[in-house]
């Protein structure tokens, strides 16, 4: 399935798989928001499938903002498949209303 990357209402909504093939693209596209924005906020509710490379790249963008000081939310109603790709490092996950 094909990756989409949505704007909707300021939180990037991502939707298809995270996975080797797409996890540069997907890293370029967060890092640029990295330089550019103080405040980023991911939702990953649609995402099927995530391996460790994307699991992976989605932990060293938090680490990043956190070092730069800057906000980077991943949020998530219930996906048990990023609860379990996540494992141990399911804190930087948050729960969404």
């Amino acid at each position: 399935m094909a990756l989409q990357i949505n704007n909707k209402q300021g939180i990037f909504e991502i939707d298809g798989n995270i996975i080797g093939t797409n996890v540069t693209s997907v890293n370029h596209h967060f890092d640029h928001l990295l330089s550019t924005t103080d405040y980023i906020v991911i939702s990953v509710d649609q995402v099927q499938k995530i391996d460790s490379s994307g699991v992976r790249m989605l932990t060293k963008l938090y680490q990043k903002a956190k070092k730069l000081n800057k906000v980077f939310k991943i949020i998530s109603r219930d996906n048990h498949t990023i609860k379990k790709a996540f494992g141990l490092n399911s804190f930087i996950i948050r729960k969404n209303a």
